[in-house]
């Protein structure tokens, strides 16, 4: 029997969260077996993506009580979650500081881990884009990412001049190791898992807000005309989300409900009917807001919150074009109903 403490997965994420920690969540999440009990002194893009996912399932835990609460639930009845996909807000702008505009900020980590693009997604009424992406060793097993971004020339010039002003401090966290070490794991398709270790922190940083704090007038302004805005205002490329990838959501649903749990009213249902998505309410987190004497106020914001999902199999003809057993796609309208989930504390 391998030493846990000895596979490529735990050296990759205990340095970020400590022994007991890192022993706790490969207890907690659903891992593929190739993944969870590999060893040796290289760590595979799919290692490294599994890795960067669980650090930032445990880090919206961190932000998340409810979130928390329910896992801790899951774990004392003996069960498991298995993390179906994060989701992150940009913005499609260039001059965001140092930051490459909209979701090339973060496609230029989730590439080399060999995420392609899986699905687009307008979300119109949003005045925004979705797009999915899944990895491509093991699209059904490690979790996909949901990255949206907003088009602020769709709300005209004042919003848009509001937005360069609140974005325009943003520094880059990714270093020059890191970028390096990506180019080469892109090219080679695996890091040595020491060196994968050491970029891991550099590239969960990189999942967090990178500008200034924001003023309070434009925070307002940006509230005003977009929740989504006003959201990436505070808390940036955070995970604005973890998912849960659950049997049954609706019962799930129901039982959270009758617990009293802060779960919403409705159930989305996609198109096709295989894919029913539902969600907790927002957390409410304290930001502070620079004033124009040059104080700083902090009020409560809407933060991130947790989703539960159910993908059910595609029909056989699909299944076998696709290569894949589950649907893992989205759908525009159950994004947009979950969006809402942040609109207000």
């Amino acid at each position: 029997m391998t030493n846990r403490h000895a596979t490529i997965l735990h050296r990759l994420i205990a340095p970020g969260l400590g022994a007991s920690r890192a022993d706790a969540l490969l207890d907690t999440m659903v891992v593929h077996p190739a993944l969870l009990g590999a060893t040796g002194d290289k760590a595979s893009r799919a290692l490294v993506a599994q890795a960067l996912n669980m650090l930032l399932f445990a880090d919206l835990l961190d932000r998340v009580p409810a979130a928390a609460a329910y896992v801790a639930g899951r774990i004392a009845a003996g069960g498991t979650v298995f993390h179906d996909h994060g989701a992150v807000r940009t913005v499609a702008i260039a001059g965001q500081g140092a930051l490459p505009g909209g979701e090339a900020a973060i496609l230029r980590i989730l590439e080399p881990l060999g995420y392609a693009r899986a699905g687009h997604y307008p979300l119109d009424r949003l005045k925004m884009t979705g797009r999915s992406y899944a990895q491509k060793d093991l699209p059904e097993d490690i979790a996909q990412f949901f990255i949206s971004e907003l088009h602020p020339e769709r709300f005209g010039p004042d919003f848009e001049a509001v937005v360069r002003r609140v974005t325009g401090t943003a520094r880059d966290p990714l270093t020059p190791a890191a970028v390096d070490a990506l180019a080469r794991l892109a090219a080679e398709g695996t890091l040595p898992v020491a060196e994968a270790a050491a970029i891991l922190p550099v590239l969960v940083g990189c999942f967090d807000r990178q500008h200034d704090i924001p003023a309070l007038g434009d925070y307002e302004a940006l509230k005003a005309a977009s929740a989504e805005m006003a959201w990436i205002a505070t808390e940036g490329n955070a995970f604005n989300h973890a998912t849960d990838r659950v049997a049954d959501v609706d019962a799930l649903a129901a039982a959270e409900r009758a617990a009293g749990r802060p779960i919403k009213d409705k159930v989305e249902v996609s198109g096709s009917g295989r894919v029913r998505q539902t969600a907790y309410r927002a957390a409410e987190v304290a930001r502070d807001f620079r004033l124009p004497d040059g104080g700083v106020i902090s009020r409560v914001v809407p933060g991130s919150f947790y989703e539960f999902i159910t993908r059910d199999p595609l029909p056989d003809a699909a299944a076998v074009e696709a290569g894949r057993r589950l649907d893992l796609g989205f759908d525009s309208s159950n994004a947009q109903g979950i969006f809402k989930m942040t609109t207000a504390a």
